[in-house]
């Protein structure tokens, strides 16, 4: 039977890319990058989210590609958002069909219709991607926003700046405890994600995780979710400093929603770790199972 330590590195390990899904990722977002590249003036282009940072969690989707336009494009920043959104999405529909293309709040997701199995598996392929919009700003970037009804300051660099620094100070540790916590917030159990946006876990995991890294798991994981369920209610600003809260679209019955499922996962994860301590190993794995989903390891 695993031993507690080796099912959580055996866990973390199952959430991480492979190397057949770095090669279908690569080639997915190869091919997107060269047709906005055809369709727009497109100064450079660039991967950036959870994926660039190593943070993203399984199933994979939703990779970020940020297209930073050239001047002859700037006539969109004079104009709603919704017009640069409304053209990237007419682009992508022509290309991959009405069907396959999402519009949201600051990008168009293209969905390459790739089914998850029970375990939460994909044959090794990405399921979608997410086209952003952009225009350098100094330093910084500048992106539409549909819910602001204008463009919006950002700057991806200093987010994944910001991930690398905290996995430093966590004897590399940290990324995987972010992911797992992501897949936890994509659990089917759930319904709806408890945290959204996803990139919310992990902006109040720059700070809910403190102290370094204390050589279990299964603690940190349980403290995590106690401190995550204990200050899921706070304003969490972008650590770029520059767009709106990450925190804004948690209203309260979201907020209320989320700290009921992160409080029960804490004493899930409590209750797991009782039971290890009293010899029950088995009890324990199938609890974190549970807890987790799928690609928690039993064996």
């Amino acid at each position: 039977m695993l031993s507690i330590d080796e099912a959580f590195r055996k866990f973390k390990w199952r959430l991480e890319l492979n190397d057949r899904e770095q090669k279908n990722a690569t080639a997915r977002h190869k091919e997107v990058r060269e047709y906005i590249q055809s369709k727009f003036d497109i100064d450079r282009d660039f991967l950036t989210g959870s994926y660039a940072r190593h943070t993203k969690t399984k199933p994979l989707k939703d990779i970020d590609i940020f297209f930073v336009m050239g001047d002859s494009e700037k006539h969109y920043l004079k104009k709603s958002p919704e017009v640069v959104l409304d053209d990237y999405e007419q682009a992508l529909i022509d290309e991959y069909g009405k069907k396959a293309v999402l519009r949201q709040r600051r990008s168009i997701n293209v969905d390459f219709g790739v089914s998850v199995d029970t375990d939460d598996n994909t044959d090794y392929r990405i399921i979608s991607v997410d086209v952003v919009p952009a225009f350098a700003s100094g330093k910084n970037y500048e992106i539409p926003d549909s819910d602001e009804g204008e463009w919006i300051k950002t700057n991806p660099e200093i987010h994944a700046e910001k991930a690398t620094a905290a996995h430093k100070d966590y004897t590399k540790e940290w990324k995987g405890l972010v992911r797992m916590a992501k897949y936890w917030n994509n659990n089917d159990k759930h319904g709806e994600k408890p945290v959204k946006p996803s990139f919310l876990i992990e902006v109040m995991a720059l700070e809910c995780l403190y102290g370094g890294w204390g050589g279990q798991f299964d603690r940190e994981m349980q403290s995590l979710f106690a401190t995550l369920a204990d200050r899921i209610g706070d304003i969490w600003d972008d650590p770029a400093g520059l767009g709106p809260p990450i925190s804004a679209s948690m209203d309260a019955a979201r907020i209320a929603n989320a700290r009921q499922a992160l409080n029960a996962a804490a004493s899930q994860a409590s209750m797991a770790i009782h039971h290890a301590r009293q010899g029950r190993t088995g009890e324990a794995l199938r609890i974190w199972r549970d807890l987790f989903g799928p690609k928690f390891p039993l064996s």
